[in-house]
């Protein structure tokens, strides 16, 4: 019954790739189009080629595909696809992350916009469902002047879709002060910090984003459990943390679904929203992160209406949006839960 709730229930997503979300077929497909060599060419290839050895080989096949997005009409096919899907999952309300820079060689930042906005304002009309934007940067290709000319951007696209700025790619070698003068910026005109941190490197990297980018929430940010005092703090300021477990497994930073630290840092009262990351990639959806975790850890209902909920009231919605989304999603599962015919707490 818990798994029916599961399915049917509202939903919120908050880390989720556009990129990473492309679908196998539709990767095959821009890949023949664009005339873009990858070293597959069925859908079962691809989910073997999407075996990832370790987060550099991840990195790897996540620029290929990346590579196969050259026109407008790409980016607004992946944008309709992406909707198409979070619709089927009733997640009502995306922010998501694209990285811009990677594709301006090919497609201007506003031809990007464009496509996107597109496929966005379709799918809030005929599918109910709203897109939120976080155009974010990779650490390791990113000088100083594009990180600025890309906030500049994103800040004059804060009425246009845009609520956040990034950052991704490899930890390790990069800390966020690299990056400071860039989100200074974006601090100057409210636009919101989420970089990740907390996955590849431990809680120095955490440490970092929120002193020296002043973040908002933190992608990933599993590893703060290694350190107490970042817990706490986290903890105390309830600043949230967008978990990503089959990601967390697949690319090595937990040992096992059984072994990923999501109940102990439940346990510590910290701020856990759940999410997909790139779905496709790691043969999940949000709706099968719910329920895994249910699955694997034995949450009960009222555990699993938390984090839902924390997923609304960590979004960067407007406080009244939020405060409506949260009321209905509160009726939604009382009615679920009629609907099911048992009360489930």
């Amino acid at each position: 019954m818990l798994h029916s709730f599961i399915r049917e229930m509202p939903k919120v997503e908050l880390h989720v790739h556009l990129e990473g979300s492309i679908r196998p077929k539709t990767l095959l497909k821009l890949a023949e189009k664009n005339n873009v060599p990858i070293p597959v060419s069925t859908i079962d290839d691809i989910e073997k080629w999407y075996s990832f050895t370790d987060f550099d080989h991840f990195i790897d096949i996540y620029r290929i595909i990346g590579e196969c997005l050259q026109t407008l009409e790409d980016f607004e096919l992946i944008s309709r696809d992406f909707l198409k899907n979070q619709a089927q999952q009733n997640i009502q309300y995306s922010e998501v992350t694209f990285t811009p820079l990677d594709h301006r060689h090919k497609v201007s930042l506003d031809d990007q916009l464009k496509a996107i906005n597109k496929a966005r304002f379709e799918a809030e009309k005929e599918l109910g469902v709203t897109l939120r934007l976080i155009p974010d940067m990779s650490r390791e290709k990113t000088a100083i002047d594009d990180g600025m000319e890309l906030v500049n951007w994103a800040i004059r696209n804060m009425e246009n879709g845009i609520i956040a700025l990034g950052l991704g790619g490899p930890e390790i070698g990069y800390p966020p002060k690299l990056f400071e003068s860039i989100f200074r910026r974006a601090k100057k005109f409210d636009l919101a910090s989420v970089p990740h941190a907390g996955e590849t490197e431990g809680p120095k990297s955490i440490w970092g984003s929120l002193q020296a980018l002043h973040a908002v929430r933190i992608g990933h940010g599993v590893r703060c459990i290694e350190d107490p005092e970042l817990v706490q703090y986290l903890r105390d300021h309830q600043i949230p943390l967008e978990v990503c477990p089959t990601s967390n497994v697949k690319l090595g930073v937990a040992k096992s679904f059984e072994k990923h630290p999501l109940p102990q840092l439940i346990k510590e009262g910290l701020c856990i929203t759940i999410n997909s990351d790139d779905p496709p990639m790691f043969g999940t959806t949000l709706t099968d992160e719910y329920l895994n975790i249910v699955d694997t850890f034995q949450f009960d209902i009222k555990t699993l209406k938390h984090i839902v909920l924390n997923s609304v009231q960590s979004s960067l919605q407007p406080i009244d949006a939020k405060m409506g989304m949260i009321y209905n999603f509160k009726q939604s599962f009382i009615e679920l839960e009629n609907k099911l015919g048992i009360s489930l707490g």
